[in-house]
């Protein structure tokens, strides 16, 4: 399988290279990190790097397993093959499974002309714990299976913009599943091992989850409720409805594991009028798509509120600060911050009935500012502007290739 380029992660990875920080590449198991680090090593040695001064290891290779147990070890056995002179590029995979890694990673990290690159995907690589970890010393680059647009320039057949998005929405992105696209069984089946591996190794091991049904439970309720307000007591008492008795703190626990594994996004909501965040209840976003048809089947696709999905996991690959707008009693889908800038986003599935159209622009046309104000939705149209609230077809925006675009 060719490999899908990653621009702007791999500009990232370039604007960052040499300097004197730990470059912790993070995210979902199976969303590309090695893979980027893999093309990055290329281009390194397209630049001229030569293979003595590249060293790469993955610590969930068996090869690597007798470096896994002590960072002491790790850190002697890069040491050891350091080049005698020139900058090193060490590259660890996978990191977090070696107990207390931060020792051998800032310790390496503070050597001279060594460049460390490390990948995690669980709890032990949130940023929070690595500021204690790493005491400051790192840049973190988080990311996500391919976003549309990188979908896309990954189709070996043409597909029309509508026909790429239903499919898209359907089966996710997570690299593999472009290769097994042809086959919707073969896909479901890589889908439910990932999450499976996702929710018995980096939330029920390291949370120690006495009762995996009771988990098990609470993802199903999280993926069916993307996009809905959420909070820990609104989901004890839903499943305690359905007979599955459980405690709030228990529920908070499950939450704290299904984010740092990065399963879940959670999102807060932003008082516009008060300009102030709250944050009691939250609104919680899927991964990837493909995960909730994996855990939902295809029966539960409820269109909009994926297209929701989808667009705020776009805004994170864009870098913004993304909340959950309050005006008032209504609500505004998003509250956008690209920087010094602010934009608001409504998302719908439709709005070709003009009762639904009103219903969608008031409380954009309520907000008592002048930022910019965005309607996202699947009629096929050219942009339009409605009193200044432009209207956008999903993957026309989708496809846009910078942050400067999106507003």
């Amino acid at each position: 399988m060719e490999l899908i380029a990653r621009e702007e992660y791999l500009e990232w990875l370039e604007e960052w290279r040499d300097k004197d920080v730990i470059k912790v590449v993070t995210g979902v198991r199976r969303c590309g990190k090695s893979t980027l680090l893999r093309m990055f090593r290329d281009r390194l040695r397209a630049g001229g790097v030569d293979d003595e001064h590249i060293i790469a290891i993955d610590l969930e290779d068996l090869d690597n397993n007798a470096l896994t147990g002590n960072p002491v070890v790790l850190y002697e056995h890069v040491m050891a093959r350091l080049p005698s002179s020139g900058v090193a590029y060490v590259f660890i995979d996978e990191v977090q499974v070696v107990p207390q890694f931060e020792q051998a990673v800032a310790s390496l990290g503070a050597k001279e002309k060594v460049d460390v690159y490390v990948t995690g995907s669980n709890a032990s690589m949130l940023s929070s714990d690595l500021a204690t970890r790493l005491t400051g010393r790192y840049v973190e680059l988080s990311i996500l299976p391919l976003s549309f647009a990188e979908w896309m320039s990954a189709q070996a057949t043409h597909l029309s913009s509508l026909d790429a998005y239903r499919q898209f929405s359907q089966w996710g992105s997570f690299p593999l599943t472009v290769q097994l696209q042809n086959s919707p069984d073969s896909v479901g089946q890589y889908l439910s091992g990932v999450l499976d591996t996702i929710v018995t190794r980096d939330v029920a091991v390291r949370h120690r989850v006495g009762k995996m049904s009771m988990l098990l439970s609470v993802v199903d309720f999280m993926a069916d409720n993307i996009g809905n307000l959420t909070s820990a007591r609104r989901i004890a008492d839903a499943l305690t409805l359905k007979g599955r008795k459980v405690t709030v703190p228990t529920i908070d626990s499950y939450l704290d594991g299904l984010t740092a594994s990065y399963l879940f996004y959670p999102v807060s909501r932003y008082d516009i009028r008060g300009k102030n965040r709250l944050d009691r209840i939250r609104k919680y976003y899927i991964v990837d798509p493909g995960l909730r048809t994996a855990l939902l089947g295809r029966a539960s696709p409820d269109h909009g509120r994926v297209l929701e999905n989808i667009v705020f996991l776009e805004l994170r690959r864009r870098h913004a600060k993304v909340y959950v707008g309050k005006l008032d009693a209504t609500e505004v889908d998003f509250v956008v911050e690209w920087g010094q800038r602010t934009q608001y986003i409504q998302v719908a599935q439709t709005v070709a009935d003009l009762a639904t159209l009103q219903r969608e622009l008031a409380p954009l046309r309520a907000i008592p500012d002048y930022n910019h104000r965005l309607l996202i939705t699947l009629d096929p149209l050219p942009p339009q502007s409605h009193d200044g609230i432009d209207q956008v077809y999903a993957p026309d925006w989708l496809q846009q290739t910078s942050a400067s675009e999106l507003l």
